[in-house]
């Protein structure tokens, strides 16, 4: 597994980058938003690990450019910036988890283990989390070979979550993802979507769930075992 820290703190590179490696992870460093977007287009890693407060700008905006040059991996957001509004700004970003500092190394290396193990192929037209896939090009979803019945609504917010899966997404996230041009999504037509959409999960037997994040958004997890 190779990574890539983004850290301006030389102190803070030199420690973390030895937890890391110490864990036995490939690592790559930089401390700019300029070496982040040169390295994350140059190099497969598998996981970013990105400092917000960067010299050359701000983490948030290079994580979304990174985002809609379609750069699909797992992105660790470690700052200093810990409000409630701070972090649903993150998550908003692209980012799919947020670790306020100062933090426990170990629970770095947590979140880390937690992010390289997202289940499914996350990118292509056909995405598959667990037992369920959706094929865009045909519109349908499936769970364990069978057909669930979801309106292209529903579809899109499944395909939200799976391309994120295992991480949370704000709820805003989604309304704007799922919103259609002059139209808004309300935040009560999200919760209705999330609603039907777990209830056919739910009777499916598929071996993922939507959980609620309270004051947050959703995520697609894996069902316990």
């Amino acid at each position: 597994m190779r990574l890539l820290l983004v850290e301006d703190s030389d102190r803070l590179q030199e420690l973390l980058g030895e937890t890391l490696r110490q864990a036995g992870y490939g690592l790559d460093v930089v401390g700019t938003v300029a070496g982040m977007l040169e390295s994350a287009a140059t190099v497969s890693y598998d996981l970013l690990i990105v400092d917000l407060g960067l010299p050359d700008g701000d983490g948030l905006d290079a994580i979304n450019a990174l985002r809609t040059q379609g750069f699909v991996k797992p992105i660790l957001i470690i700052t200093a910036r810990g409000s409630v509004h701070e972090r649903i700004s993150g998550l908003d970003s692209g980012a799919d988890d947020y670790l306020p500092k100062p933090f426990n190394h170990g629970e770095l290396l947590a979140r880390v283990r937690a992010l390289l193990r997202r289940p499914g192929d996350l990118s292509g037209p056909v995405l598959r989390v667990g037992s369920v896939m959706v094929d865009e090009a045909a519109a349908e979803a499936h769970s364990g070979g069978k057909l669930l019945d979801l309106r292209l609504s529903e579809r899109r917010l499944l395909l939200v979550l799976m391309r994120r899966a295992g991480a949370v997404v704000a709820k805003a996230s989604i309304e704007s993802a799922l919103s259609e041009q002059g139209r808004e999504l309300s935040s009560n037509a999200v919760e209705a979507l999330v609603s039907r959409t777990r209830k056919v999960l739910v009777e499916s037997g598929a071996d993922v769930s939507i959980e609620t994040v309270r004051g947050v958004g959703y995520a697609l997890k894996p069902m316990p075992k």
